[in-house]
């Protein structure tokens, strides 16, 4: 009987994963395909992939998906560490609200955060650009008088990095919260005991003991970063697109074998990106581990 519910659990497990992975691997299957079908494999060739990245519009995209999610890895890892120990430092009472709050972000649908900031983005460009098409500053410096004006703004790259940067937040937060409070409340003060400043405290006692999980929650934003879509789709404006967007945008002129290229790289990278992660986490276990006993 126990043999019989173990087979089956693994055929379940099988189908599941072959429900999942098997349009994945068919879409990297005929991104190598040498005819224009996506259907009809004609024989092994990288045209499209030739094709792909001389391709302007796409290197483009890249260029900008790859920036946007580096500045956005780059601030919202510094602030959801500093984030995490303000929150690490309070009492429950204070902590536990607060991190429920920080929950929100990543369980709410990317739908109401886009067109929220969306909104947001809309309401204060728009009180900006009012105030800079009615009102003009003039300076008398050393006899010179200069006329200041403001620009006018728009939807674009920074409303684009801010929306990044704020969804990317509370994933860092969760990544380092379990190392802060695996740490030895003591190591601080022993430290400080031994004449450090909290600055070097921080540098030579938290930040070691917390770094797997930095690196964790840094890789995972990245991550989000580049794979995003509907979020970026909505605060990007007309003069900025991503990877994701670009994609879209070439799959309502048809599904090409180019397409399945760019699909095909974007996964790899994500593949990459996770096992990384991973591997991350099952070495500091062990270091863990090693440490204990």
């Amino acid at each position: 009987m126990k043999k019989k519910t173990n087979l089956g659990n693994r055929l379940l497990i099988g189908i599941v994963f072959f429900f999942l992975y098997a349009p994945i691997l068919l879409l990297i299957f005929f991104s190598f395909n040498d005819a224009n079908s996506s259907v009809i494999w004609q024989g092994f060739s990288l045209r499209w992939y030739t094709k792909l990245f001389q391709n302007q519009l796409i290197i483009q995209s890249v260029y900008n998906t790859l920036l946007v999610s580096a500045l956005a890895t780059i601030i919202a890892t510094i602030v959801g560490t500093f984030s995490a120990i303000g929150l690490y430092s309070m009492r429950r009472k204070f902590r536990n609200p607060l991190m429920t709050v920080n929950s929100i972000p990543m369980m709410n649908a990317d739908i109401v955060t886009g067109v929220a900031m969306c909104l947001f983005f809309v309401a204060v460009l728009g009180g900006w650009n009012y105030l800079a098409a009615n009102y003009r500053f003039t300076v008398n410096l050393f006899g010179a008088v200069y006329r200041i004006t403001f620009p006018q703004l728009s939807l674009g790259f920074g409303t684009l990095l801010i929306a990044h940067i704020t969804f990317n937040i509370p994933y860092v937060i969760l990544s380092v919260s379990p190392k802060l409070r695996q740490m030895d409340k003591n190591l601080v003060d022993a430290a400080q005991d031994l004449g450090c400043t909290w600055v070097q405290a921080f540098f030579k006692v938290i930040l070691p003991e917390i770094m797997p999980g930095i690196v964790s929650g840094a890789l995972i934003a990245f991550t989000m970063s580049v794979d995003d879509f509907v979020i970026s789709y909505f605060t990007a404006g007309s003069a900025t697109s991503t990877l994701a967007m670009q994609i879209y945008s070439m799959t309502k002129k048809g599904v090409t074998p180019e397409i399945n290229a760019v699909s095909t790289i974007l996964f790899v990278v994500v593949l990459v990106l996770l096992i990384i992660v991973n591997v991350r986490e099952i070495r500091a276990e062990k270091a863990a581990a090693k440490r204990v006993y």
